[in-house]
This record gives C-alpha cells, sequence and structure tokens, in this order.
C-alpha cells in the first residue's frame, strides 16, 4: 500500500484524544449501544472483551513486503501533508480517514443522498461518546448518535495477535472502511432496521455484511480518491494488500472467533458473520465498487 507524498491532508475530522485522560471507566449503558462493536451488531466489542479474558497470542506470519505499523503517541493534528507520514507513521490513519470519507462524500450526493461528515476520534483507554462511555476494550466501533468513529489504535496489535490476522496498513485501512460503511447504512437509516441481534441470518449479521460490502467499494475506487487540489491520497494497492485486508475480515469472522474462545461454533450466537461470509461481501463491494450489489438485506444467501 504506497501512500502519495504529494497529498495534502485535512484533520479537521480527526479527533486526536489520545493522553488526554478518556472520558469514562465503564462499558456503555444499557440502550446505548455502539454500532460497531459487537453487541451492536457491528465489529468486535464481544471479541476483544472475551479475548481480554485471556486468549493465548495467536501472532500473523508476518509476509508480504514491510509496512509501518507504528502507533506510538505522535499526535494526528500535525498530519498535513503525506510527507508527514516520514515523521509520524500515524498519519496512514488520517490518510485512510481522509480517503474513505472524500469517497463517500461524492459518491451519495452523485446518487441523490446527501452526505453529512463523520469525525474519526482516535483515543485510549477510555472515552466519552453520544452512546455513553466506552473503554478499549470495545475494539473499533461507530456511535450513531454522534456520527463518529472511534478507534483505539492498540486495537490492530490485538488483530495480529490475539486474532491471528497478518496485519499490515490494509487491514486498518480495511476497519476504518468498516466503520465508515456503518456511517453510510446510518444516514440511509438502515441501522434502524436492526431487530434481531443473534442467529446467522440477524438483522445484526445482514447489517455487519453490508458494511464490508461497502468497506470493499470504497477499496475499488481507494487509489482515485482525490484530496482538495486533486492528488490522490493513496497511489497503489497491491494484491498482498487486499489479500490482507481479506484476512483482517476473517479472522473477525464469528466462526474463527468462537472456535478461538470458547473452542466450539454456535451459530445461533452469530452477530457478525462467518469468516467466509465476510470475505466474501467484502469481495463482491470490491470487485463491483457499485453501491446496489451491497443489499445484505434481500439476499436469500448471505
Amino acid at each position: 500500500m504506497k501512500f502519495n507524498p504529494d497529498a495534502d491532508l485535512d484533520t479537521s475530522g480527526v479527533e486526536d484524544t489520545r493522553g488526554s485522560g478518556g472520558g469514562g471507566g465503564s462499558l456503555l449503558p444499557g440502550g446505548m449501544i455502539p454500532v460497531g462493536g459487537g453487541i451492536g451488531g457491528i465489529i468486535l466489542l464481544v471479541v476483544i472483551v472475551l479475548l481480554n479474558g485471556g486468549i493465548p497470542g495467536l501472532g500473523g506470519d508476518g509476509s508480504g513486503e514491510p509496512e509501518v505499523q507504528n502507533t506510538a503517541p505522535g499526535n494526528l493534528s500535525s498530519c498535513k501533508k503525506g510527507t508527514d507520514l516520514e515523521k509520524n507513521a500515524n498519519c496512514r490513519f488520517v490518510v485512510y480517514q481522509n480517503s474513505v470519507e472524500g469517497f463517500w462524500s461524492t459518491e451519495l450526493p452523485r446518487r441523490g443522498k446527501k452526505y453529512q461528515p463523520a469525525a474519526m476520534r482516535v483515543f485510549d483507554g477510555s472515552v466519552s461518546t453520544g452512546c455513553g462511555p466506552a473503554t478499549s476494550a470495545v475494539g473499533p466501533f461507530y456511535c450513531p448518535p454522534d456520527k463518529k468513529v472511534y478507534l483505539d489504535l492498540g486495537f490492530f496489535q490485538t488483530l495480529q495477535t490475539e486474532l491471528g490476522a497478518k496485519g499490515g496498513n490494509f487491514a486498518e485501512a480495511y476497519v476504518v472502511a468498516h466503520e465508515y460503511g456503518h456511517h453510510v447504512q446510518n444516514l440511509y437509516g438502515i441501522l434502524g432496521r436492526i431487530k434481531t441481534r443473534s442467529g446467522p441470518t440477524s438483522d445484526a449479521v445482514r447489517s455487519e455484511l453490508q458494511a464490508d460490502c461497502l468497506a470493499g467499494i470504497w477499496t475499488n475506487h481507494a487509489t482515485t480518491v482525490p484530496d482538495k487540489d486533486g492528488d490522490t491520497f493513496i497511489s497503489d494497492l497491491t494484491q498482498d494488500d487486499i489479500e490482507r485486508g481479506l484476512d483482517a475480515a476473517a479472522s473477525v469472522g464469528d466462526d474463527r472467533i468462537q472456535s478461538k474462545t470458547q473452542g466450539q461454533v454456535t451459530p445461533e450466537s452469530f452477530s457478525h458473520g462467518t469468516a467466509d461470509q465476510r470475505m466474501r461481501w467484502f469481495t463482491k463491494g470490491m470487485q463491483s465498487g457499485d453501491l446496489t450489489t451491497c443489499d445484505t438485506w434481500s439476499a436469500s444467501t448471505l
């Protein structure tokens, strides 16, 4: 995955609150469920809570070309150009956010739908949200009331060491794109459809898989999304990048996680979709690049 050093980065939609002391020490209260955290039917709340209980490490294989993986402190407000990645590797998260939101801010109006910006708040430890207080145990999530994506950068190490993902820059970009997929769903009123939260064909699973498909749509267009001056944010995606994104999607499949955390797979408690389903819907969006291919709600076979 190659970042364009000439790209102009916009940090107005990125809130870096790391080191600020957070804002809440408990999981979100009843009735205020973050879409993206697992209990709400999107990504990884239950997963990380279980893993924090002591699941053995399952490291990735480290294959592929070396990529920037540093998630040490370095405030993202200083990220103004693609060249800033040389001194602050975490600026890549600003690139992801700018590219993903840049795509949807153009694509939705093209389809007659007004786009409303969604900030990405980077935190560590704990954070206050429109859904209530949350901790890093929630993993990446999207909160519908405040229309923000929440991200603890330490999650990506967990993705590799605990869930066995290969990792890499595009694995990170996939997660960000997935959460912004939930924002797109929110703008269309789709999240209000989530009534059943467990089971292989539940609303939660359909929402989760649709967000994967939407992440795939962005992937299709990722190397063409321009900054304000017409320079692209991302100049190249390789097959290895795509495989790492697919690997990340598979790593958070219900069947993979249940097998690791409880030694057996119980489809009746699925809330995210299987590894194969997540890869398939991501691929479907990526190959088509078309929003109309992501209708998981009427699909007879997921």
